[in-house]
Parts: C-alpha cells; sequence; structure tokens
C-alpha cells in the first residue's frame, strides 16, 4: 500500500503517524472555528485581544447580546480542544518533537490565563460555559445570545435555516485568531480509515479505503453531510462550493492552520489528566500556573511508566 500523501492536508497525515509510521488515512476533516456575527461584529478580529475589545463592544450595544462569546468548557475533551486552540495562539504546544510535555511553559500559562480571564475579568463569557458542550454553545448563538463561538462545522447548516435560527444569514465562520508571538490555531478533528492488521483481506479493505477516500467520494460526503474533504485539491474545484454550506476559503484557511492533538497510545488518559487541571483553573480551584505544573508532572509520569518517551520523540520519515 503506497497512497499518495502529499494529496491530503499535511495535519490529517501527522495525526494519522505514529513513531514514524502511517497508520490510517484521513477520512474527512473536523476542526474548530470561530463563528462570527457578522451584524454585530463586522470584521475579523486581528488578535485575541482585538477579539475582547470586539466582543464587549457588541455586548455594550442597545439590544446587544448577553455573551462575547461561548465556547466548550465543561470537563471532557471538548475542553481540551479549545484549550489546544488559545495554546497555539500563544506559540505553545502541549507536546513538542522530542516528546517533551511542554504544558509549564509560559506560553502555556498565558493561555490558560487568558481563557480564565474571559470568563472573570473580561466577562465576555459566561459561567456557564464551564459546564457546557458543543449544542449548549450552538443554541446560545443560535437564539441570538452571543457575539462569538467557538465550535466545530456541523451546526453551520442548521443556523442558517430562518425557521430554527435566529442568526440566519448574519454569521460567518474563521480560525481562532492569534496572539502576539503566537499562531492561528484549529483543533483538528475528523475520521481515519485504517486496515486491521489481522484481517484476512487485507487488499479488500484497502480498495474500500481507496475508494472512500476518492475525490468523488469526498465531494459526495460534503453534499450529503456537510462534512470537511480531507485531500487540499478539492478545496479548488468549484463542486466543493457548490455543495458545501460553509465558505470554502474559511474552510481552507482554519484546516490550514490545524493542530492534531498528540499522537500517541496513551492520549486517553493524558487528556483525562488535562482536563481535570484545565477545569480545576478555570473554576478557580487553582492558578493556571499551578495546575500546568501538576498536569505536567502527572503526564510525565503517565509516560515514564509507559515507555512511549522515546517513541513520541520519533517524527514521520
Amino acid at each position: 500500500f503506497n497512497p499518495a500523501v502529499s494529496d491530503f492536508f499535511p495535519a490529517t497525515i501527522e495525526a494519522n503517524t505514529w513513531a514514524g509510521k502511517l497508520y490510517g488515512l484521513p477520512w474527512f476533516v473536523d476542526v474548530g472555528l470561530l463563528y462570527r456575527r457578522t451584524d454585530l461584529v463586522p470584521r475579523e478580529p486581528g488578535s485575541l485581544d482585538d477579539m475582547v475589545a470586539l466582543a464587549r463592544a457588541a455586548q455594550s450595544r442597545p439590544g446587544g447580546p448577553r455573551y462575547g462569546i461561548v465556547w466548550q468548557g465543561a470537563r471532557y475533551e471538548g475542553l481540551v480542544t479549545t484549550f489546544i486552540e488559545y495554546l497555539g495562539a500563544f506559540g505553545g504546544r502541549i507536546i513538542d518533537e522530542q516528546g517533551r510535555v511542554m504544558l509549564d511553559s509560559p506560553e502555556a500559562v498565558r493561555a490558560l490565563t487568558f481563557m480564565r480571564k474571559t470568563l472573570y475579568d473580561d466577562r465576555i463569557a459566561p459561567l456557564d460555559v464551564l459546564t457546557w458542550h458543543e449544542e449548549e454553545g450552538r443554541f446560545a448563538f443560535q437564539n441570538g445570545n452571543a457575539a462569538f463561538m467557538r465550535n466545530w462545522p456541523y451546526p453551520y447548516a442548521a443556523m442558517n435555516d430562518t425557521a430554527q435560527s435566529r442568526v440566519a444569514g448574519k454569521f460567518t465562520v474563521g480560525p481562532m485568531p492569534a496572539a502576539p508571538g503566537g499562531r492561528s490555531t484549529a483543533a483538528l478533528g475528523g475520521n481515519q480509515l485504517a486496515i486491521n492488521a489481522y484481517t484476512k483481506s487485507p487488499d479488500a479493505a484497502y480498495r474500500l479505503i481507496a475508494y472512500l477516500t476518492a475525490p468523488d467520494q469526498m465531494l459526495e460526503r460534503a453534499a450529503e453531510v456537510g462534512q470537511y474533504p480531507s485531500r487540499h485539491a478539492l478545496f479548488d474545484d468549484g463542486r466543493l462550493s457548490a455543495v458545501l454550506a460553509t465558505p470554502v476559503e474559511q474552510a481552507r484557511r482554519a484546516i490550514e492552520s490545524a493542530t492534531p492533538r498528540p499522537v500517541t497510545p496513551i492520549y486517553t488518559e493524558l487528556s483525562e489528566i488535562l482536563q481535570i487541571e484545565l477545569h480545576r483553573a478555570l473554576v478557580r480551584q487553582a492558578e493556571p500556573e499551578a495546575a500546568l505544573r501538576s498536569a505536567t508532572l502527572r503526564i510525565n509520569t503517565l509516560v515514564d511508566r509507559t515507555g512511549m518517551r522515546e517513541l513520541m520523540s520519533k517524527r514521520a520519515p
């Protein structure tokens, strides 16, 4: 099997690669987006501080929304993906190329401090988000109660339906802005296709994967369920813009800024630790620096206990 990996967005290949070996192919892409009310915020924010200023200005308008921004802040995986976007915005990362846990870095502390500040100081995000998942945020934005929302692509079409949305035709999407020294970052999601190592029919399995990841099939999924193709060339194909609810160029920008979560067999355990420590800081049970120092210590212990340090330092060829 020798798939043309260069046909796919680089982040999607990175997410399927472990210890220098490709284990799957990306079927479709899910990616974090910043939704913006165009009637309240006429331009895209140029930085995180600019986003705060625009959110506060929208809230202060006569008849303005209750919230400046809503996001996923409950203690679950969605909180990790939200944090990843702020972390990248400040120039940080969870694990570096050498397999070192970087959660106690100054960049990580600034990112978590910024998230907490939007809750208690700037007050652009409601404390309710600390119990919210994707749908609670969607309903708040869809009902006209927020100027910005961090979410995935799935609600875009429904929120443009005048029968169920108060903001139909009044919003757009883009990637999360960066802070000085950082980069615009979107958390990468999506689905992958792989072959069971013990299958008796590997050739048939690969033919199925080749079929499902072919351009025509990706266009069909975009048309039927609104999922983003993982092949970058399709974003220059007029057929995609004809069927995708999301503006194609905005979707492309978000995918090009996408960052995979740490690629490791122990990710589930790593995420559970991070969820706990992030939430402790956001509900003010711990200071951001202390919470991230605890997360770093606990994840390092996990990495060493499972013998993953050397494997995590191997990069794709």
